[in-house]
């Protein structure tokens, strides 16, 4: 069970913030859809080389101020 929850519109402003921090994740490391977080964590943590607790910080860290663009 993943430690966050996130909606398909939130999830539309995160990947661009995502994008602007990591450059080299593609399209494709950022798909999602709602319910697989699990997923997304795992595989975020295979493509910026991180612990499973930096990629969730960092994903709710741009959850906290979802209208801001800055992660």
């Amino acid at each position: 069970m993943a430690e966050i929850t996130i909606s398909n519109q939130n999830w539309d402003r995160l990947k661009i913030k995502l994008q602007r921090k990591y450059n080299h994740l593609s399209d494709d490391d950022l798909a999602f859809e709602a319910g697989q977080e699990e997923k997304l964590i795992t595989h975020l943590q295979e493509r910026l080389n991180r612990k499973r607790e930096y990629v969730v910080f960092t994903l709710k860290k741009g959850l906290l101020n979802i209208e801001n663009n800055r992660l």
